[in-house]
């Protein structure tokens, strides 16, 4: 089979190379591989920027989508021709998350999905819409799952208003689940050329933080100076602090991303006097998955794609990914 493998840290390393196909175990599916879409984490993987350290070589990638090829001899659930999901955490397939599950992840510690077959559990996999082509399903694993159950950990109510930050697949798969579920949509970029496309994509109010450094008193001034019910925090460092700043009384703030660093310094003293939530969380399980499957054709939600490559071109693509400047998600398609 066709497979893109690491051999040395590096997006210049990402090579198309021939590998084995997998064999299928008795409670495996065998899915032959659609597309893909690449995220932040993906590319800390194949640079080795945080010290993952994943054993060399490694078929890189977290996000897929793809077809049902062949099962194990006790699936009941699929046949060959169904089209899925792959999962990023491959054991968890409802409840909270245990270190059970959290040992497994796909493109971490067992090979992503840059290869034209992988194999699957039976259990966790999850249908893809019938609503969406495989290039746009493709994002709903992990930046889909992430919004969507960390929505509902918010309990998000009509009528509530969020603050989303970027244009990345989690924000903007945010964006489109409070819109349908009635909330207020302010969104931050740093783009000129991005604002028009975030209101184009339903945002209520777009701040560029470049005009507004402390960005939390323009949220308040937008939604008639009270903070946000709730809003997703995607980079970490350099935005933790006007999160919590951004919210009000009892607010929620989702921390899901580290694009501008890991380690969180701020003053703790808002967030105590205040009553703020901040939870951290990292994608969702397949009962989840599946409840965002039938959200998505219920309302006919459209991820935002920004590019789509082929896999012969998979570094271009993990170059995009790293200019900042892709609106939406970037994939590769088989």
């Amino acid at each position: 089979m066709q497979a893109i493998q690491l051999e040395n840290y590096g997006i210049e390393n990402l090579k198309l190379t021939e590998l084995p196909t997998p064999e299928v175990g008795e409670n495996e599916v065998l899915v032959r591989t659609t597309a893909v879409s690449l995220q932040y984490l993906d590319l800390i993987a194949v640079e080795n920027t945080a010290g993952l350290n994943i054993p060399l070589p490694f078929i890189p990638v977290s996000e897929g989508v793809g077809i049902v090829e062949s099962v194990g001899k006790n699936v009941t659930r699929w046949k060959k021709g169904d089209r899925v999901l792959i999962p990023f955490i491959t054991n968890w397939e409802a409840g909270k998350t245990t270190p059970y599950h959290n040992a497994l992840r796909t493109g971490l510690q067992t090979s992503g999905t840059l290869a034209e077959f992988t194999v699957q559990p039976e259990n966790t996999l999850v249908r893809s819409p019938q609503n969406l082509t495989d290039e746009k399903a493709t994002s709903l694993s992990v930046a889909g799952l992430t919004a969507w159950a960390m929505l509902m950990q918010a309990g998000i109510k009509a009528g509530q208003t969020i603050l989303v930050q970027g244009s990345g697949g989690v924000s903007l798969s945010a964006l489109q689940i409070a819109k349908i579920s009635g909330l207020k949509v302010i969104a931050t970029t740093g783009s000129r050329e991005k604002e028009q496309k975030l209101k184009n994509s339903g945002a209520d109010e777009v701040i560029n933080y470049r005009d507004f450094p402390e960005w939390s008193n323009e949220v308040k001034r937008l939604n008639n100076g009270t903070g946000v019910d709730v809003t997703l925090d995607v980079a970490g460092q350099q935005t933790i602090e006007q999160s919590i700043l951004s919210v009000k009384e009892h607010g929620f703030v989702g921390l899901v991303g580290f694009m501008s660093g890991s380690r969180l310094s701020f003053d703790v003293f808002p967030l105590i006097m205040n009553y703020i939530r901040l939870q951290g969380y990292s994608v969702g399980n397949a009962q989840e998955l599946d409840e965002l499957v039938n959200a998505i054709e219920k309302n006919n939600l459209k991820p935002v794609i920004d590019s789509v490559y082929t896999i012969d071109q998979t570094q271009e693509a993990f170059l995009r990914l790293k200019s900042g400047n892709a609106f939406g998600k970037v994939v590769v398609k088989f």
